[in-house]
C-alpha cells in the first residue's frame, strides 16, 4: 500500500492498523534544537481521545505516546530538544475487540470502504476497519502537535460549527466555550441542545454527519506557491484526506458564488500604525495560493457514521445479496472527533509551507517597498 506519506520538506508517515499491536508515525524534515516532550504531545492526543463521554464510541483508548527517536538532551539547557533526523512516534493499542466484526466480515457496510479496498487489494484487515480506520488519524494529531512548533507564533483552533441541520449562531461564538462540552462548539446554546439530539440519534442506531472549521492565526504572509503549490490546495487536500470527509471550502468558499465582486474582494487600507489592513477575509487569508498575513480559514464536512445499527442492504465478498446491521463501539457523529484531526492537517500544512518559503526566499521580502527614485 502506497500513499502513507503526507508534505514535502515536513514529511509525516503514518503506519499501523485500528486492531493492531500499534499505530504509529514518523516525522521527517522538522528543523533541530526544538524543544519537544510527550508532554508537549499528549494534550492535543487526550482531545481525540475516544470514550470520554457518552457521544463518541467508548472505545478505551489511553492514546499515551511514546517518543523513540528524533529527540536528545541539549547539554546547554537541559531540554529534549529535537536532533533534526526522523522522530519516530508510536501508540499502542490497548482496548481492541475484534470479535465484534466476526459476523460483518465478508459483508460490506454501505458508505464504508470495505468494498473500494476488498477491489483494490483483493483482501481487508476487517477488524475495525483496519488500516482505513479512523484511529489511524490520532497519528496526524500527534504530528500536528509537532508542527505547531516549527512556525513562530502560530494559533490553531478549530470548532465544531454544524452538525446535521443544526448551526451555530455566529453572534454568540465564544472560543472559550469549545473545551466546556464535548462538542467542540463555539455555541453554548447550540451546545446545550446537541447532547438529546445525539441521545435520539443513537437510540435509533442512526448517525450523522458535521462541518468543521479550522481558523490559523499567526500565518506568516508569503508562504504557498503558483501554480501547483498552492496553500489552498494543500490544505484542501490535507483536509480531505481526513477519513469520512467529503468537501473543504476556504474563507467564504461556496458562498462566494452567491456574492457580487464588489462583496467578496477584500478591500484593503493603511492602518494607524502603518501596516496592511483588510476589511474582510472572504479569501480565507489566501490569494492566488499565498498566505497574505489574514487568519487562514477553512471548513470541512464529514458524513454521517457508516457503522450503524440500523439493517442496510448489501452484498458481500462473494457476490451474493445480503443485509447487514453494525453492531459494537461507535461515534454516533465522527464529526466530534474530527475537530482536533483537522487543527493538525491545518498545522502540518502551514509548517511544510514554512520551511519551503524559508529554504526558497529565505526571509520574506519588507513590505511596503520603498518607491522608485524618480
Amino acid at each position: 500500500m502506497s500513499f502513507n506519506t503526507f508534505g514535502h520538506l515536513f514529511r509525516v508517515t503514518t503506519f499501523g492498523e485500528s486492531h493492531g499491536p500499534a499505530i504509529g508515525c514518523v516525522i521527517d524534515g522538522c528543523p533541530p534544537r526544538i524543544p519537544l516532550r510527550e508532554a508537549d504531545i499528549q494534550p492535543y492526543l487526550d482531545r481525540r481521545r475516544p470514550g470520554q463521554s457518552r457521544y463518541t464510541t467508548q472505545r478505551q483508548e489511553p492514546d499515551t505516546v511514546r517518543i523513540i527517536s528524533g529527540v536528545f538532551i541539549d547539554e546547554i539547557t537541559g531540554a529534549q530538544v529535537t536532533t533534526g533526523t526522523p522522530i519516530a512516534l508510536v501508540i499502542d493499542n490497548l482496548d481492541q475487540r475484534s470479535k465484534d466484526y466476526s459476523a460483518i466480515k465478508d459483508k460490506y457496510r454501505p458508505g464504508h470502504a470495505d468494498l473500494t479496498y476488498d477491489i483494490k487489494y483483493g483482501l481487508r484487515d476487517y477488524r475495525g476497519g483496519g488500516r482505513q480506520s479512523a484511529r489511524e488519524t490520532a497519528m496526524r494529531v500527534a504530528a500536528g502537535a509537532v508542527a505547531r512548533k516549527i512556525v513562530p507564533d502560530l494559533k490553531i483552533r478549530g470548532a465544531l460549527v454544524q452538525m446535521g441541520p443544526h448551526r451555530v449562531d455566529r453572534a454568540r461564538w465564544d472560543w472559550d466555550e469549545v473545551d466546556k462540552n464535548p462538542f467542540f462548539c463555539p455555541d453554548a446554546k447550540l451546545a446545550a441542545m446537541l447532547g438529546d439530539y445525539l441521545d435520539d440519534l443513537r437510540k435509533k442506531g442512526s448517525s450523522i454527519g458535521a462541518v468543521i472549521e479550522v481558523v490559523a492565526e499567526g500565518v506568516p504572509p508569503g508562504l504557498g506557491a503558483p501554480i501547483y503549490g498552492k496553500l489552498d490546495g494543500d490544505l484542501a487536500a490535507a483536509l480531505m484526506g481526513i477519513n469520512a470527509v467529503k468537501g473543504v471550502e476556504i474563507g467564504a468558499g461556496f458562498r462566494a458564488a452567491e456574492l457580487s465582486g464588489e462583496e467578496n474582494g477584500d478591500e484593503m487600507r493603511i492602518g494607524n500604525d502603518g501596516k496592511l489592513r483588510f476589511l474582510s477575509n472572504n479569501a480565507g487569508g489566501i490569494l492566488g495560493g499565498i498566505s497574505t498575513g489574514q487568519p487562514v480559514v477553512a471548513r470541512f464536512a464529514v458524513k454521517p457514521t457508516s457503522s450503524i445499527l440500523t439493517p442496510r442492504r448489501t452484498v458481500d465478498r462473494y457476490g451474493h445479496e445480503t443485509e447487514i446491521s453494525t453492531t459494537g463501539r461507535h461515534d454516533p457523529c465522527v464529526g466530534i472527533r474530527a475537530v482536533p484531526i483537522g487543527e493538525a492537517m491545518v498545522a502540518c500544512v502551514i509548517a511544510d509551507h514554512y520551511l519551503r518559503q524559508r529554504g526558497q526566499v529565505g526571509d520574506t521580502p519588507a513590505w511596503p517597498f520603498a518607491p522608485p527614485a524618480r
